[in-house]
């Protein structure tokens, strides 16, 4: 235990000197590779920091085929297909649709095309142009509007209010070519958040996602947003919501891990104090969260999530081997809360990782105890 507090002071002192400390959230900024407090992962099998994944929060090999396929070819049809035979209810289109939408904006910013070059994500714009009625098509150009708005520009002015009302125009359009889908409610329900829609309209919106999809775990965490402080609601409404969405919870669904979301989007701007983390508010909802993943089916797309947000309260709690079970289950892949908040989201979670690994030796253990 000697050990790791005098890395957590070290890292303390870091802040004050250079700083590398994060004040949001109360995060702690990287270890760079090849520092001395940086664990090794090979030692647990660990992937390395540059190999880890920063698109998706968990595997999803066909998704990967696909844009593969996608962005080399710059033909859609390959993600057209994979949409159409995704379970139009479920969580995974969700995910797929936010993939997808995701690689055209990032093509878009790294080729913003001119004179002589085309545009990153033309495949996306080809896709609508060929066939408008493909309600996958649609539901990506919604999304990819939407991230577009608040990746290039700020809240509150007028180029973002443009994005956004094309945006809800999208989502329209996207629901009437799929009437039982949820997904393009989910997608406006950021539209709703950026465009400040009243607490009646935003619950409005709410009641058409329940009439399809009253479980859905990502629509969960798009309305939390909704209603946290920092945007349209408070922390007593961000925690009843979450809640309430934890106490309907069917038996084996992740909605039981929410109230651990809502405190979260709630931590105070600097709080590196253990005793907040181990406080009475932070250990239900860690406990809910747990419970949750040991109850979910495992090939559940929204499991990575949870497991991901708690590393970083397991760790912060200093309960060591309960950070590094959930850490074996989600190495690899680092797209998810709280890493994608960072500007290097494999480097954050590769500290965290790395303070896990410390204190779980310094508490005696080890590789062979991890696996026994």
């Amino acid at each position: 235990m000697a050990i790791l507090w005098a890395l957590m002071a070290a890292l303390l002192l870091s802040f004050a000197l250079l700083p590398v400390l994060r004040r949001r959230r109360g995060m702690i900024e990287q270890v760079h590779p090849g520092h001395p407090d940086a664990a090794d992962p090979a030692d647990y099998g660990f992937v390395r920091e540059e190999d880890l994944d920063i698109r998706m929060p968990g595997p999803d090999q066909d998704l990967l085929d696909v844009l593969d396929v996608v962005q080399h070819t710059q033909d859609y049809r390959a993600a057209s297909q994979l949409l159409a035979g995704t379970e139009i209810a479920g969580e995974l289109r969700w995910q797929r649709v936010q993939a997808f939408a995701g690689a055209a904006a990032l093509e878009l910013r790294e080729r913003p095309g001119g004179v002589s070059e085309t545009p990153g994500g033309q495949w996306l714009r080809v896709w609508r142009a060929e066939q408008p009625k493909d309600a996958g098509g649609a539901a990506v150009h919604a999304e990819f509007l939407v991230q577009q708005a608040w990746r290039t520009s700020t809240p509150g002015t007028d180029d973002f209010r443009i994005i956004m009302e094309e945006a809800r125009d999208a989502c329209g359009q996207a629901a009437l070519l799929s009437p039982g889908d949820p997904v393009p409610y989910v997608i406006e329900l950021s539209v709703a958040r950026g465009l400040n829609y009243s607490q009646s309209e935003f619950e409005q919106l709410w009641l058409r996602i329940l009439d399809r999809a009253p479980a859905h775990m990502g629509a969960h965490l798009a309305a939390l947003h909704y209603w946290c402080e920092k945007w349209h609601g408070s922390r007593e409404l961000a925690y009843s919501f979450a809640e309430a969405a934890a106490a309907r919870a069917p038996q084996g669904s992740l909605l039981a891990a929410m109230p651990l979301f809502a405190v979260f989007e709630h931590l105070p701007e600097v709080n590196l104090v253990v005793s907040f983390y181990q406080s009475e508010v932070v250990t239900k909802a860690v406990h809910g969260a747990l419970h949750a993943v040991h109850s979910a089916r495992q090939d559940d797309p929204m499991l990575a999530h949870v497991r991901h947000l708690l590393v970083f309260f397991l760790v912060r709690s200093e309960r060591w081997a309960e950070a590094m079970g959930e850490l074996i289950r989600v190495d690899g892949h680092v797209g998810a809360l709280p890493w994608t908040l960072s500007a290097n989201p494999a480097a954050e979670f590769a500290l965290y990782r790395a303070l896990a690994v410390a204190g779980y030796e310094a508490n005696g253990g080890s590789p062979a105890t991890l696996h026994s």
